[in-house]
């Protein structure tokens, strides 16, 4: 059985690569390792976005068991266009309702999900990982859910707090999601 612990970063200054974590995201990145420290699980692996605010996030947890923090740029947000977007929640929800949906320079949710995929893949085909620490953002997170659990989207992604944690469990042919973060 492969457990994956997908945790999307804490509270963060900006949406900048190197924002850093607030002085409330600081507290949440010492709650997280807490968490994980209780869940009394031997990690096989942590792999983070390489934006700032996801490292920071892990890294109290990491230091704590001596883990190393692989930093992939799969794990990375995604983005909706390069130029600013006015109305840009309602551009993320179409994009959610038509998985092809891109705009100038963005990234439609089915490239997102082809790319968090080849990190999935990487673990799936690695059996000497069974307990999985990926750190990532809401957006990717939850098209990464959706794979999983095809009710997961636009309105589950309005829900996604700074943290959060997932479990998905895969058993053979059997897949389970579920919300650890309280």
């Amino acid at each position: 059985m492969k457990n994956i612990y997908v945790v999307r970063h804490c509270s963060a200054e900006g949406q900048h690569r190197d924002s850093p974590l607030t002085n409330e995201g600081i507290r949440q990145a010492r709650l997280l390792s807490n968490f994980f420290t209780e869940q009394n699980v031997r990690f096989d692996k942590i792999v983070s976005s390489p934006y700032l605010r996801a490292i920071e996030s892990i890294k109290p947890f990491a230091e704590n068991n001596n883990l190393q923090i692989e930093v992939n740029e799969l794990l990375k947000e995604r983005i909706l266009s390069e130029e600013p977007i006015d109305d840009w929640i309602e551009v993320l929800e179409q994009s959610f309702i038509d998985l092809d949906f891109t705009l100038p320079g963005g990234e439609s949710a089915n490239d997102a999900i082809k790319r968090v995929s080849n990190v999935l893949d990487d673990i799936f085909n690695n059996d000497s990982l069974t307990n999985v620490i990926l750190v990532s953002h809401g957006n990717l997170i939850a098209l990464l859910l959706k794979q999983y659990d095809d009710t997961f989207g636009f309105n589950k992604w309005k829900n996604l707090r700074n943290p959060d944690i997932y479990l998905v469990q895969i058993d053979n042919n059997e897949q389970i999601v579920q919300c650890l973060w309280d």
